[in-house]
């Protein structure tokens, strides 16, 4: 007897009218999809790296071990202009970046979310989460901040939550000018988000402040006492993952990946 496989890749293609460009879609299918019971909606950002980072395999032994419920994976590879089309929606960098930001998130919410729900034949999801790394983590992040009523979770592997409005030599003040801080700063409380953070000792060298911590760990834990400030629980609503000797890489991000799926959908 020939054992069904736990997931099935399935490779698509959606022609999106906003980012003007064709967009490759993986599909991460759990055999449980076939059988009707609903399961969870992980999108995640920069999903050409799936492969590399060894998401299927993952997926196989954490459901066969029972250590996570189903979910239906999707990961979009980023196009050539990754830098614009990541980001966040409402402002641009301070060199410009982000510009198709918000064509990238109506291109999640219009069109991919369509076109999963009619390919893969689910019509609610039990929920929806989002991920990425680097400037995809924070790209995931700013739609699931400013759609609290369609995610429930985020994944920020690394995230670039340096992103801000003005460079270093241009009156760079730390407690307004980074944008996704500040956006959770003048947001409110949405019940129900929760929060996945990572970042590795070795992401980078930088330490803008001088303060002995380099910047990927402090914009984060930053970001994280924001969201603590809006009332958001560390215990139950925020995971945060430090690797020692993690890198601004794949296999550091592949490390992590078990113990977000874990957080978010363990059994």
């Amino acid at each position: 007897m020939v054992k069904q496989k736990i997931i099935t890749v399935q490779n698509h293609t959606v022609k999106s009218k906003f980012l003007r460009r064709e967009v490759s879609v993986d599909f991460y299918v759990p055999e449980i999809v076939a059988g009707g019971e609903k399961p969870v909606l992980l999108l995640i950002n920069d999903g050409q790296d799936m492969e590399k980072l060894g998401l299927a395999e993952m997926l196989t032994g954490l459901l066969e071990r029972r250590e996570i419920r189903p979910l239906l994976c999707v990961g979009i590879h980023c196009g050539d202009d990754r830098r614009n089309e990541y980001g966040t929606a409402a402002t641009k960098d301070y060199k410009g970046r982000g510009a198709k930001a918000g064509l990238y998130t109506r291109f999640i919410l219009e069109e991919l979310f369509p076109f999963i729900k009619i390919k893969s034949g689910v019509s609610v999801f039990r929920e929806n989460a989002f991920a990425g790394f680097s400037l995809g983590g924070l790209s995931a992040l700013d739609i699931v901040w400013n759609h609290p009523e369609l995610f429930v979770r985020t994944g920020v592997f690394s995230g670039s939550l340096w992103w801000r409005k003005k460079g270093l030599d241009e009156g760079y003040v730390e407690e307004t000018d980074r944008i996704m801080h500040a956006q959770i700063r003048n947001g409110r409380y949405y019940p129900g988000l929760k929060f996945f953070f990572e970042t590795g000792t070795m992401d980078e060298t930088e330490d803008r402040n001088q303060n002995g911590i380099i910047d990927s760990i402090d914009d984060t834990l930053g970001l994280i006492s924001e969201l603590e400030k809006k009332g958001y629980n560390r215990s139950t609503d925020i995971r945060y993952l430090e690797l020692p000797d993690g890198k601004h890489d794949v296999a550091t991000w592949a490390r992590a990946m078990p113990d977000f799926l874990k957080w978010g959908w363990g059994v």
